[in-house]
């Protein structure tokens, strides 16, 4: 899709609009993962990025992120909403412009909520990918919003994820994550107080189902849902997922046989007790870029190999990072660039949890929204590929 004409860089002389669907087409998550090493290995210095500007507004935030590389320069405006998910809208909306590194020409206006959706996950999936144990299969997924499903497809790119655990505090929405994976429709029996109710080869749908007070979980196993003890679960196709509330005891029992923690919240206090993690755990916290809100607690941060994205952007903007080192529990000395792990200089403790703490980097939109431009006009280039610095 090409608007009007805008510059000299883009197809044609004009400048490239790639909406949401074109994004995610030309960037599969596997792609978007590789893009970021690449680019990383290749000596893409995070530590230099321009600081993201927050503005305060009425019922949010605007953000402008500015970044370069040696080929491309590139903007995204968004803004945060905390409200918006009950109005039917996205929390976090924008565009991306992209631009030739050496004119300044625009070359492509893209969905700034799609290139969000897939380079956070792609980014805590690139960090798994050199942390998480290789067989790691069972993840604990706090959230039920876009990341929480994004960081399902970029974890199971990098890991043989079979059981998920979704936490989340809407049951609604609970229901509406664990249905996404079995929208396509089952074909079955719905079970329900020991009695078994055929559903002459429907399609099987969590849309059509309703889950009365008390009545505990519905599971789906093989293509049959049932009643159960106070969770919801779908299972088909290899793949366990499950979930339940805060608080539930469940919780606590998942966390101890995780593998992997994906953190995709807007929660300003801790979402588990780190104290329960596995030596062997990866905890992936990305739902917070401010200094007072937090998704993890001083005993994961205590515990863990702690790696950022970079450490002045996390000494800005990780509250899970600048609380405890404000309470003497952490020093800057100990965080290790993702960087640094990417290129092997460092190497996570096989004896500790690790945790990523990621806040969102100007960087990493660049380099994705490069690698979509690229595949959409056909140049067959990576940015990872050409440009390995600043």
């Amino acid at each position: 899709m090409t608007g009007g004409d805008a510059g000299e860089g883009g197809a044609g002389g004009g400048l490239r609009v790639i909406g949401a669907a074109e994004v995610d087409a030309a960037v599969p998550m596997a792609a978007a993962i590789a893009a970021l090493q690449s680019a990383l290995r290749g000596g893409l210095d995070p530590e230099t990025d321009p600081a993201r500007s927050v503005v305060p507004v009425e019922h949010g935030q605007l953000l402008l992120m500015p970044a370069q590389s040696s080929r491309y320069a590139g903007v995204k405006v968004a803004s945060v909403a905390p409200a918006n998910p009950a109005l039917g809208r996205p929390r976090i909306q924008g565009n991306y412009l992209l631009l030739d590194a050496r004119t300044l020409t625009p070359l492509a206006l893209l969905d700034g909520v799609a290139l969000t959706s897939i380079r956070t996950a792609a980014v805590s999936a690139a960090a798994a990918d050199l942390l998480a144990a290789p067989d790691a299969e069972r993840l604990v997924l706090f959230g039920t919003g876009p990341q929480a499903h994004s960081h399902l497809a970029a974890l199971r790119a990098v890991r043989p994820v079979r059981h998920v655990t979704v936490v989340g505090r809407d049951r609604g929405r609970v229901e509406a994550f664990v249905g996404a994976y079995g929208s396509a429709g089952r074909r079955g029996g719905v079970r329900g107080g020991g009695a078994e109710l055929g559903l002459g080869g429907a399609e099987l749908g969590f849309s059509d189902i309703e889950l009365g007070a008390g009545e505990g979980w519905l599971g789906v196993r093989g293509g049959e849902l049932e009643h159960g003890g106070g969770e919801l679960r779908f299972e088909a196709d290899g793949l366990m997922v499950e979930a339940c509330a805060p608080g539930q005891a469940a919780v606590e029992e998942a966390i101890r046989a995780a593998d992997l923690v994906a953190c995709c919240t807007t929660a300003r206090t801790p979402l588990f007790d780190g104290s329960a993690l596995p030596a062997h755990a990866t905890v992936t916290a990305v739902g917070s870029h401010e200094p007072d809100a937090r998704e993890v607690d001083d005993a994961t941060v205590r515990r863990s190999t702690v790696v950022v994205e970079a450490r002045a952007a996390a000494l800005r903007e990780a509250g899970d990072v600048i609380q405890p080192l404000r309470a003497g529990l952490l020093e800057v000395d100990d965080l290790v660039g993702m960087a640094d792990v990417v290129r092997g200089k460092a190497v996570a403790d096989p004896a500790r949890p690790r945790l990523f703490k990621s806040v969102g980097m100007a960087w990493e939109d660049l380099v994705v929204a490069g690698a979509a431009y690229e595949a959409v006009a056909g140049s067959g280039e990576r940015e990872g590929d050409r440009d390995g610095g600043r």
